[in-house]
């Protein structure tokens, strides 16, 4: 895939920034915890991540609450993780006005499975306007050669999906790359799905890159596919092959389709593979064995080392070998987002290699 080429900007994400609670004994739940770790999240930036810690210039486009201590506390975590950030300060508006959103959430351990309550009430995330960003400055004087769209920004409030739908015509007119990460919510989606369905498709129909799981294709794209939640992923590799092949169908200027293959023993053991198909090639990785400490945040590692790869203009083999391998590393972290420490971390990872590095 060739990219654009002189820009400031390797990715670009537009996100709604928050905070996640999680229990510091870890693997306890939430109810039976006195003592709560607070990290700054969103799924957005979580992808971002891979590129940001491996040395490439990411930026977020966001908003704050004004004053807010937990805006300070997210701008301080982005500036860790090397990633510049751009949003408009929004006034809170009294105790009853704008928040950053709350995901109350624990690990689950063993036979337990992990447990997510979203509290998104006064969400500043939701005022996200095209308004209050300049896109020429952006796309054509500064450059980005990949913008990722996530499709929970996209379905946050009618404000989003306009956002990413400007965003989207945008980096398409300046010959930037589009990524389009489906995650479908039904909450999101309840009472604006006619609504919804068109903005995701017309996304679709102009990104470049689409990812997503065999719920979202069907859900948000209305692409026949295989029961979400399979109890064997290997069985059914022809069947995801056969629903990328439909959503390529409709969707024929997409050059790059990919989908991860999940299967869970338990909490901490999963069998983890993944599809891709470029172009008319394909390239499968059946699922595997990784030990999980944190699930959260898996799929995001997956969809931020596959565009790694692309932007490092690898071979395609290995967009999904490393995206395999950065999502297999963020389910050993207790951060939503992986940390990796260099290249060669990865691909340890992919080689299987867990051997003490001195």
């Amino acid at each position: 895939m060739k990219l654009k080429e002189n820009c400031k900007w390797s990715l670009v994400v537009p996100s709604s920034m928050g905070i996640r609670l999680t229990p510091t004994a870890h693997g306890q739940p939430v109810h039976s915890s006195d003592n709560l770790l607070m990290q700054a999240t969103s799924a957005e930036t979580n992808v971002a991540s891979i590129a940001s810690y491996l040395g490439l210039p990411v930026k977020v486009l966001t908003t704050f609450v004004k004053g807010s201590p937990i805006a300070q506390f997210i701008k301080d975590n982005l500036r860790s993780r090397n990633m510049d950030f751009e949003g408009k300060e929004v006034e809170q508006g009294g105790p009853w006005g704008y928040r950053h959103q709350i995901n109350i959430a624990d690990s689950g351990f063993g036979s337990r499975g992990p447990r997510v309550w979203n509290d998104r009430s006064g969400e500043v995330g939701r005022t996200l306007n095209v308004k209050d960003f300049d896109l020429d400055r952006l796309f054509e004087h500064e450059g980005v050669q990949i913008l990722h769209l996530s499709g929970l920004i996209g379905a946050l409030s009618p404000e989003t999906s306009a956002f990413c739908l400007e965003l989207a015509r945008a980096a398409k007119v300046f010959g930037t790359k589009i990524a389009f990460d489906l995650n479908y919510r039904a909450t999101f989606w309840k009472g604006r799905e006619r609504e919804l369905r068109e903005i995701f498709t017309e996304i679709a129909s102009i990104a470049d890159i689409l990812a997503g799981n065999e719920e979202d294709f069907q859900l948000c794209l209305g692409v026949e596919g295989p029961e979400a939640g399979g109890k064997d992923v290997a069985a059914e590799i022809e069947s995801f092959k056969g629903m990328i092949t439909n959503v390529k169908k409709s969707f024929p200027n997409v050059s790059v389709f990919g989908t991860t293959l999940r299967e869970v023993i338990n909490a901490n053991e999963h069998l983890w593979g993944a599809i891709m198909l470029e172009g008319a090639d394909w390239q499968v990785i059946q699922p595997r064995p990784i030990h999980v400490l944190d699930r959260i945040g898996g799929g995001d590692g997956f969809v931020g080392g596959l565009l790694y790869g692309i932007l490092k203009g690898w071979e395609p083999e290995k967009w999904l070998q490393f995206g395999w391998a950065t999502g297999a590393l963020a389910t050993t972290f207790l951060t939503d987002y992986a940390q990796p420490a260099d290249e060669e971390q990865v691909w340890s990872i992919w080689k299987g290699n867990a051997r003490v590095q001195r």
